[in-house]
C-alpha cells in the first residue's frame, strides 16, 4: 500500500508534464497536418530525457510514435534535426512568454522582473522541455544547427535590449558588459531552476520569483555603483 501511494504521484506528475509539453508543440504546430510532427517531437523528448541522447535512437523513436523511419527523416533528416527542432520549438516559446510579460514593463525594474518571471515561470509551467535545454544545449551547438541557434540568442538579446534601453535610468547601466547583465539577471533564477530540475530542491521555482526578480535588481545597481565609482577614480587621475 505504501509502494503504490508513493508511485501514483510520481506517475500523475509526469504525465502532467508530459501533457503540458505536448501543448507547447500544440502552440507551435497547430495545423492539422503537423500531427505526425508533433507526435514525434514529444515521443522524441520522453526517449531523449528517459535514455539520453546516445542511446537514443531514430528506429525507438519510431517505436514509440507509431511512425516510420521514411516519415522521421521527411521531416527532420536525421536525429540531430529532431534534437533542434526540440530545442527551438522550446526557445520559441519561451520567447513568447517573454515578449508577453516584457509588454507589459512600464519601468526598467519591471523589465528585469519580467525578465524573471518568464523565464521561472517557463520553466515550472515545462519542466521536460527545460530539462531538454539544459542537456541538448551544448548538443546543437556542435552540429550543423550551430548558426541557427546562434543568431535565435542573437536575436533574444537584441529584443531584450530593445526593452531596457527605452528607459533612461538604463544610462546607468551602459558600462556594464551586455554579458555580465545578462549573467547578474538570469544567474540566480537559472541556478535555482537547474536544482528544482535536477530534484536538488523541492519547492517550485515560482515561490521565489519575486525575491529573485528583486535579488537581480539590486545585483544590477550595486554593480552600477561600482563602475561609478571606478569612472570617479579614473577622472580623478586624468585631472
Amino acid at each position: 500500500m505504501v509502494k503504490s501511494y508513493t508511485i501514483v504521484p510520481t506517475v500523475g506528475y509526469l504525465k502532467f508534464t508530459m501533457h503540458m509539453a505536448q501543448q507547447l508543440l500544440e502552440r507551435l504546430y497547430p495545423q492539422r497536418r503537423s500531427l505526425l510532427k508533433r507526435q514525434i517531437l514529444s515521443d522524441a523528448l520522453s526517449c531523449f530525457l528517459e535514455f539520453g541522447f546516445d542511446t537514443t535512437s531514430i528506429e525507438m523513436i519510431r517505436d514509440k510514435s507509431e511512425s516510420s523511419v521514411g516519415a522521421i527523416y521527411h521531416h527532420f533528416k536525421n536525429k540531430e534535426g529532431i534534437i533542434a527542432a526540440l530545442v527551438f520549438a522550446a526557445l520559441d516559446d519561451q520567447a513568447c512568454l517573454r515578449e508577453q510579460y516584457l509588454d507589459e514593463a512600464k519601468s526598467l525594474q519591471d523589465v528585469i522582473s519580467a525578465l524573471i518571471y518568464s523565464y521561472v515561470d517557463w520553466v515550472s509551467d515545462q519542466p521536460q522541455f527545460a530539462k531538454f535545454l539544459l542537456l541538448a544545449h551544448f548538443s546543437v551547438m556542435q552540429n550543423e544547427y550551430k548558426q541557427v541557434l546562434s543568431e535565435k540568442n542573437k536575436t533574444r538579446n537584441q529584443k531584450i535590449m530593445a526593452h531596457v534601453s527605452r528607459y533612461s535610468d538604463f544610462e546607468s547601466f551602459k558600462n556594464i558588459p551586455i554579458e555580465l547583465i545578462m549573467s547578474l539577471v538570469i544567474g540566480a533564477s537559472e541556478s535555482y531552476c537547474r536544482a528544482w530540475l535536477s530534484k536538488k530542491v523541492v519547492a517550485d521555482p515560482k515561490a521565489y520569483r519575486e525575491m529573485l526578480a528583486q535579488a537581480a535588481w539590486n545585483s544590477l545597481q550595486g554593480l552600477s555603483n561600482q563602475y561609478k565609482t571606478i569612472d570617479k577614480r579614473h577622472s580623478g587621475e586624468m585631472l
